[in-house]
């Protein structure tokens, strides 16, 4: 039986105190470790903000599950993407750190290349998202409308997800018959290719360009995909 660290986060004190979120973050990370014969040897909970980019040293559960991670050398397994954060550098700086993680929502398999993507599509939309609040509130306040809260904001979520993972397909199908023919160019090193597909034009989940660490995680799934 495998083994891993448990990190669950809200991100308010009073969250924490009331215990909304972290019951339900720890049910799902069980289920998910019952159903993959996984072991939760340790639980660190943290009520902090996924924002900025002094993050992590905001975050001292999260170093602390880190080092325990490293330690027992195995991964640490979140409920949900977004309580290791919204952002995808943080994200990115976190895979980084040479400690495997598991999204329970998302599934064991999903390697390092799909969080990328997962939390760069989730950026995108989360600035999306709030662009077009933003416009419509002002709509509607210049129109006289009273504005309430929003409802049935789980089934959004679920939605949203749902969205983000079509999208993640969408990109990957896109992208590997460039790198087909990348490769069979003579490509072969992470800096051959990562140069071939800058000169092609070809962006990266993030809208950006390419870097070695984003192309050895494109040819992981790649060869997932074979």
């Amino acid at each position: 039986m495998g083994q891993v660290i448990a990190y669950l986060r809200v991100s308010t004190q009073r969250q924490q105190r009331s215990g909304l979120g972290i019951e339900a973050q720890r049910a799902a990370i069980e289920r998910f470790a019952a159903a993959e014969s996984l072991a939760i040897i340790g639980e660190y909970t943290e009520a902090e903000t996924g924002k900025g980019a002094d993050a992590l040293d905001r975050r001292p559960q999260l170093a602390a599950a880190l080092a325990a991670a490293r330690k027992a050398k195995c991964s640490i397994v979140v409920s949900k993407l977004d309580r290791l954060s919204r952002d995808v550098a943080f994200v990115s700086g976190l895979m980084a750190q040479r400690v495997p993680f598991m999204v329970a929502e998302l599934g064991r398999d999903a390697d390092p290349f799909m969080l990328h993507l997962y939390a760069a599509l989730a950026e995108k939309e989360r600035r999306l998202i709030g662009e077009r609040t933003r416009a419509a509130l002002q709509a509607k306040r210049a129109a006289g409308a009273k504005l309430g809260n929003p409802t049935n904001l789980r089934s959004a979520g679920e939605t949203g997800r749902a969205v983000q993972r079509q999208a993640v397909d969408r990109f990957v199908r896109s992208v590997l018959p460039t790198l087909d023919a990348v490769r069979n160019s003579g490509a072969v090193s992470l800096a051959e290719i990562t140069t071939a597909l800058n000169e092609r034009g070809v962006r990266s989940a993030s809208g950006g360009r390419w870097h070695r660490s984003s192309v050895r995680n494109l040819l992981i799934q790649a060869q997932s995909r074979v």
